[in-house]
């Protein structure tokens, strides 16, 4: 079946009781190509169908499919016609693991964050509505978004447009997961709407019988549906949707290509807005995904046979360390508290929840309310610690600023996956948290070079800081370089690993093991340099950062992260200010987004790896004579 689908739309060209053999297809040619690069598996294994059914009442590219998140794109990516493109999926060079609009013309939106979906396919039913085009627009999100504070936002504005009779369709794939188990009054709303089997069919009945009788059976139906008194209040809780002014259909099999495809078409000639909700298993036909949708929701290469991973990291991760250090420090003081927004596992506080659950708080894909509800506990007397993706952590800007920062209120932030992160893209690179994090007055902003630092700094955060403290730290396993060379932790204070003169090398946290390698390689060329460690990002040690000044005719910054308000720029003004004479110079990522790839190959990309780094700083430093 899939030899057919060469180009957008050919899926109509299916026969229809081939359905289930091209859906079964599907799950296969996604197993054999995510189990060899990796990628989002569970969550395009539950939406094989669903997808189907939109492809077959949609025509792309005219009509537009938004997805939330959007990891679950990769049905849609073969159903245009994309399947060579999964050779090199996520890999440097090759094609996106997310919607993105310069790869196809089918992909409507691009997107990485939860929750924007109907709020982006708000205005593009709004764009279209004001030049006069007659698209269909689809919204696709998944229950776990509903936690989310932006999809309720959009939800409030979509109500208008059944005033003004102009169409949108939201899917709500509900498979009873975002990324881990879904938590919070959403979920428990839509397992109500689950198990009301008897509502389902005796809506159905009741319907079908009404419809059957001439002349005034139709008008009927179709009152009791929009009647605020129907037969949907006696049944279900609440009805939250349809008294917001929103027609709801569902919930409805997610697995059933002929029902969905007729569910889609009826509601493609509503003039009105309309939430479709279908029930799906995340990681349906992959038992091992079937039964971890979680641990598979993104994987690495793995063996599709055993369902392990091809091949493990060595040594125990940044993420590792952060969260065994919070449960260690947690044993002897219980003020301290746990906060995650729907990230247990990848973030490692999964440990803490099971240790202390009465301490530990999941509040969902919500990263806003995770951060001013830490804030709400702080200002109590406890020590909230929140883990959050770097690249999430942006979402939260305001309440890191308003909530946390004019309060002075002891908060400590994992900043996870800090830096370059590689095969997921330009809405995941967490690029930008030294920018943003240092702009906030009051915060403490540490960057530690290893394992042991880490962990150190963690303590400092929880047994003395008063005030609020953010610790980035990089994906994968932590380096053990100049663990050995350790010194105390204090506030705001760096130290020189290596003292030398003429250049001096200032390599920022997950940076250090570049910029030892460049030390090395200038040390085989003749040179002493000096070779720092910041520690602190803010404060920053301007102490240290001025006694380089004397015997130092070259100071070289280096960052993961974006040179615009970066740690390099800091750097720059304070030797500016102290009147240094010699040259300075910083490493960083340029005004721009990084695509996906490995962080390898990013490096080399953005001239971040050693010897790019080298060749840079011989050209600087010139001549050595």
């Amino acid at each position: 079946m899939l030899e057919q689908i060469k180009h957008p739309n050919d899926i109509k060209n299916i026969n229809p009781k081939d359905y289930r053999l091209l859906a079964k297809e599907i799950r296969k040619f996604l197993l054999l190509n995510v189990s060899r690069t990796g990628g989002h598996l569970a969550s395009n294994l539950g939406a094989v169908e669903l997808t189907m059914a939109l492809h077959l009442t949609m025509d792309f590219p005219k009509d537009q499919l938004v997805f939330d998140v959007g990891h679950q794109s990769y049905v849609h990516k073969i159903l245009t016609g994309r399947m060579d493109g999964f050779k090199s999926l996520r890999q440097y060079g090759g094609m996106s693991g997310f919607p993105k609009r310069t790869e196809s013309d089918c992909d409507a939106f691009h997107s990485g964050h939860s929750s924007t979906s109907i709020g982006v396919a708000l205005g593009l039913s709004q764009a279209r509505d004001l030049r006069g085009t007659d698209e269909t627009i689809v919204a696709v999100l998944g229950d776990g978004a509903l936690s989310g504070g932006m999809a309720y936002e959009a939800l409030n504005n979509m109500v208008r447009l059944r005033e003004e009779k102009r169409k949108l369709i939201v899917v709500l794939n509900d498979n009873k997961m975002s990324i881990s188990e879904n938590v919070g009054g959403m979920s428990g709303y839509l397992n109500r709407v689950r198990s009301k089997k008897e509502y389902v069919d005796f809506k159905g009945n009741i319907e079908k019988s009404l419809m059957q009788i001439p002349v005034v059976g139709e008008p009927i139906a179709k009152g009791l549906k929009r009647s605020k008194d129907s037969i949907k209040q006696l049944f279900v809780p609440g009805m939250m949707f349809e008294d917001m002014g929103i027609t709801y259909i569902g919930p409805i099999d997610g697995h059933n290509v002929p029902l969905l495809a007729e569910t889609f078409q009826r509601a493609q000639k509503l003039e009105e807005p309309i939430i479709v909700h279908v029930v799906t298993k995340k990681g349906k036909g992959y038992k091992y995904a079937e039964q971890d949708p979680s641990r598979f929701h993104g994987v690495n290469p793995f063996n599709v046979r055993t369902g392990k991973a091809l091949k493990s990291g060595s040594g125990p991760t940044c993420t590792d360390i952060f969260s065994d250090t919070v449960v260690e420090l947690a044993k002897d003081d219980p003020d301290i508290v746990a906060v995650t927004a729907a990230m247990p596992e990848g973030t490692g506080l999964s440990k803490f929840r099971d240790r202390y659950p009465e301490r530990f708080f999941d509040v969902g894909i919500a990263e806003q309310h995770a951060v001013a509800f830490c804030a709400g506990m702080a200002a109590k007397g406890l020590k909230p610690v929140a883990a959050v993706y770097s690249t999430f952590l942006q979402r939260a800007y305001d309440q890191l600023l308003h909530d946390v920062g004019i309060g002075n209120l002891p908060v400590l932030i994992g900043v996870d996956r800090s830096g370059l992160v590689g095969a997921d893209g330009e809405t995941h690179q967490g690029i930008f948290d030294v920018t943003y994090l240092s702009s906030i007055p009051n915060f403490t902003v540490t960057a530690p070079v290893n394992g042991r630092e880490l962990k150190e700094m963690v303590t400092y955060a929880l047994t003395e800081e008063e005030g609020p403290v953010a610790v980035k730290y990089s994906r994968g396993p932590a380096s053990d370089l100049f663990e050995e060379d350790f010194s105390p932790v204090k506030k705001g204070k760096g130290c020189i690993l290596k003292k030398g003169t003429e250049i001096a090398l200032i390599p920022l946290g997950s940076m250090m093991e570049e910029g030892y390698e460049v030390y090395k390689e200038l040390v085989k060329l003749g040179y002493e340099p000096t070779l720092v460690n910041p520690r602190f990002v803010k404060p920053l040690d301007t102490d240290l950062i001025c006694s380089l000044m004397e015997g130092h005719r070259l100071i070289v910054t280096m960052e993961e992260g974006v040179l615009n308000g970066g740690f390099g720029q800091q750097v720059t003004q304070t030797l500016t200010e102290h009147d240094y004479k010699g040259r300075i110079r910083n490493i960083g990522i340029d005004d721009q987004f990084v695509e996906h790839g490995s962080v390898d190959e990013l490096r080399k990309m953005l001239g971040l790896d050693s010897a790019s780094m080298t060749d840079k700083i011989k050209e600087w430093i010139g001549d050595k004579a």
